[in-house]
């Protein structure tokens, strides 16, 4: 394990406090908020380049861990939400549909990042992603029309531009990029260089990241201190309890390490950056709902970290990353 995977939970934390830091000290709002999606589309690149297409070839063998993570996804989770925004956020209809959102959208990027970190199977956390980015953009509104009491609309133009931009161009670069090294250098060289230099950016550009989202909302957060606070206890019920229902299901149903990874990393991580653009777009006059989702990643990027070392497959033999 590299130095860099060592302490990325205490890079990633420094990461957010910078970020912050900055925001608030010079206006760098713009500039940081423009940052964002390209961080996430390059370390999406440098993901998928790491993975062979027989990885995803393998998830027919995993159908179970399929299975279990739509479940756990679009149906306990979804239901979990509900009764923590009601239970502790009663009071906050705002904050309620914003923690609403942030917890029923799976995440469909960093949690690459930290199941190969864990090494969990690529090949079936690549497979799951374009299920889950597609099904929480269809189930988005029903989830808030019933169980948060009012519907945010997602228009086809949103989704379009969701998968566009979110997964198929960084997976269309990632393949040309594998076939033009195969192709021109060779597959020795595409194994040694590139992949090794994809591996190397990953963590990097999730640093990038994370500074410029909380660069470009530290005055939205300074701004709602008290109700960040009140955020706080719904959103480390979650991230506590989220990882013990995952490994609980996975060793119930018997799964190997690799696939137990994945299965907690998909149930866990959650998509803070399409989540927080669907808020802004479809309430921008209720800047409460946005808050819960800039909030969001300041205690879930350091569980999954820590998370990825603690359920972190320690036989070599088990992982496949197809490699």
């Amino acid at each position: 394990m590299s130095t860099s995977e060592k302490f990325q939970s205490v890079f990633v934390a420094l990461a957010a406090v910078l970020g912050l830091g900055v925001g608030l000290l010079w206006p760098v709002g713009g500039v940081a908020g423009h940052l964002v999606l390209p961080a996430l589309m390059l370390m999406l690149v440098a993901v998928f380049i790491q993975v062979d297409a027989a990885q995803v070839r393998r998830v027919r063998d995993a159908g179970t861990v399929v299975a279990t993570s739509l479940v756990l996804n679009f149906v306990f989770t979804p239901l979990f939400a509900w009764a923590l925004g009601a239970g502790l956020l009663g009071d906050s209809p705002d904050l309620r549909i914003g923690l609403l959102l942030l917890l029923v959208t799976p995440c469909t990027d960093w949690y690459l990042v930290f199941t190969g970190l864990a090494r969990g199977h690529l090949g079936v956390a690549t497979a799951v992603l374009p299920v889950n980015l597609l099904l929480q953009l269809l189930l988005l509104p029903v989830y808030v029309l019933l169980l948060g009491g009012e519907a945010a609309m997602v228009g086809s133009g949103t989704l379009v531009e969701a998968v566009l931009l979110v997964l198929v161009v960084p997976l269309v670069l990632a393949v040309v990029a594998r076939w033009s090294a195969s192709r021109w250098k060779g597959a020795r060289w595409r194994d040694e260089g590139l992949l090794s230099a994809a591996s190397a950016s990953v963590l990097p550009l999730l640093y990038v990241a994370v500074f410029a989202m909380f660069a470009g909302q530290a005055r939205t957060v300074v701004a709602h201190l008290g109700d960040l606070a009140t955020l706080l206890l719904p959103l480390a019920a979650f991230f506590l309890v989220m990882p013990w229902v995952a490994v609980g299901v996975s060793r119930l149903l018997g799964l190997p390490g690799d696939q137990r990874v994945t299965l907690t990393m998909t149930t866990v991580a959650r998509n803070s950056p399409v989540a927080l653009a669907i808020a802004v777009a479809a309430f921008p006059d209720r800047p409460l709902i946005a808050v819960a989702l800039v909030v969001g990643p300041l205690v879930e990027l350091p569980v999954l970290a820590v998370l990825s070392q603690i359920v972190r497959v320690r036989d070599r033999g088990t992982r496949v990353t197809g490699r």
